[in-house]
């Protein structure tokens, strides 16, 4: 058993920034364990896997250590395998995930458009240990579906955190997202999610749905411009549409491998 595995870097306008991604096309579901274990192998922050399905795609993916409900970077990575190197040539694509059917546009050669579900945020209490692991007192923190968001004064607080990752790693969140003003975006943000073997990933679409509820309505605007501030660092062109997030990015293809002899594991 073999199969082609793209390696693509995602919110990226060129090779070795953004975020990178693994996707690998199948024609039918292998066990999970062997998509894990090939999630573990090539050690990204996503490996994503696509089975044709009536008039889409089913679409999954993992980190090193788990299977995740919705992954933007991995999903543009997707995309851009099936436009620019399967000849896919779809007006609209159609994935089916956990997080419901995602659809995404290509507009001219390598941007993207992708239509995600919004997800509300709330203010909540800050949670012990939080400021200590982040290495800075956030002024405000909300909570959506899981994750953490820690609002900060400004670009240059988000960009200096010096964050403990084995004390991020012993809080009850499936990730932590940090966020403030930006100086040349609406907004930047970084995000962390140790508990999901990704210790801190370089440009985050599921990050952005939540993101977007806040800074739209704190900015009262719906069409905003974000920057990721992590050390690779990638845009997203992101708009809320009532329950609907539209997160816009580029990507670049890195490299073209063969999985070979890939064996179910034991």
């Amino acid at each position: 058993m073999s199969f082609i595995q793209y390696q693509v870097d995602a919110f990226a306008e060129r090779v070795f920034e953004g975020n990178p991604a693994a996707v690998v096309p199948m024609q039918a579901w292998p066990d999970d364990a062997l998509l894990q274990s090939i999630a573990m192998e090539n050690n990204l922050a996503a490996t994503a896997y696509f089975v044709p399905s009536g008039e889409g795609y089913e679409l999954r993916w993992f980190t090193p250590t788990v299977e995740l409900d919705l992954c933007g970077h991995a999903t543009l990575a997707s995309a851009h395998v099936l436009y620019t190197e399967l000849g896919c040539s779809a007006d609209i694509l159609r994935f089916f995930t956990r997080s419901g059917e995602l659809q995404v546009r290509r507009l001219g050669v390598d941007q993207y458009v992708m239509d995600f579900p919004a997800v509300p945020t709330l203010s909540c209490p800050e949670p012990p240990g939080l400021a200590r692991a982040l290495g800075c007192e956030p002024s405000e923190v909300l909570v959506g579906e899981g994750y953490w968001l820690a609002v900060y004064a400004g670009e240059t607080e988000i960009r200096s955190l010096q964050t403990n990752f084995a004390l991020l790693s012993e809080l009850d969140a499936y990730g932590i997202i940090v966020t403030a003003p930006g100086k040349q975006h609406d907004f930047v943000s970084r995000f962390f999610a140790p508990n999901m073997g990704v210790a801190e990933d370089p440009v985050t679409g599921s990050a952005h749905c939540r993101l977007a509820t806040y800074w739209a309505r704190r900015l009262g605007k719906t069409t905003l411009s974000a920057r990721q501030v992590s050390p690779r660092g990638g845009d997203v062109g992101v708009e809320l549409v009532g329950t609907r997030v539209r997160l816009a990015g580029r990507a670049a293809l890195f490299m073209v491998g063969e999985l070979r002899a890939v064996a179910q594991p034991q």
